[in-house]
């Protein structure tokens, strides 16, 4: 299940809820936080690393966006966690921009400045997970139409798509 909520600014966030049969929570997890593998199963990354800035650890996202549109790119902090809750195991991720002045912007490239996102991933009772997700960024610049309409409809939902397959190919990886 997808649904996009409008916020006063015309921008959107989304909720995305969805399950992955036959893939552990800690699999998705791991397949999540994995930036390198990252770059191997998501046609969008451009450029994705992460740096160590006054003893906080920095990630550098760029996304490819379809001509004639400008790439945008992201300098994010984010932190996983493995929780306890009344005896469920939740891993919990949480991300959200920060300004770095070691990461300045690039020039042609679009800076997006408003950007988190929460990830939250719990077994389904089988051998699968359930995975809840909210994200919210603003992507700067003239965004057409076209392009929120099929964020919306394909690019968000396709996500849990791409990470299911991607938790198949690392799990073979392994």
């Amino acid at each position: 299940l997808f649904i996009p909520f409008p916020q006063q600014s015309g921008l959107y966030e989304y909720k995305v809820f969805g399950g992955l049969a036959d893939i552990p929570p800690k699999l998705c997890a791991d397949v999540y936080m994995d930036l390198d593998f990252r770059k191997k199963w998501d046609q969008y990354v451009k450029e994705l690393y992460e740096e160590t800035y006054d003893g906080e650890k920095v990630i550098y996202w760029e996304v490819k966006y379809p001509f004639p549109l400008s790439n945008r790119d992201y300098v994010y902090i984010r932190e996983c966690r493995e929780m306890d809750v009344d005896g469920r195991k939740i891993w919990v991720v949480l991300a959200k921009s920060v300004a770095v002045p070691q990461c300045p912007e690039k020039p042609g490239i679009i800076r997006v400045k408003s950007y988190k996102q929460s990830l939250a991933i719990e077994s389904d009772g089988k051998a699968g997970c359930k995975v809840y997700m909210y994200y919210f960024d603003n992507p700067g610049g003239m965004i057409p139409s076209w392009l929120v309409n099929w964020a919306s409809k394909s690019g968000v939902p396709a996500f849990l798509k791409d990470i299911q397959k991607a938790c198949l190919n690392y799990s073979k990886r392994t």
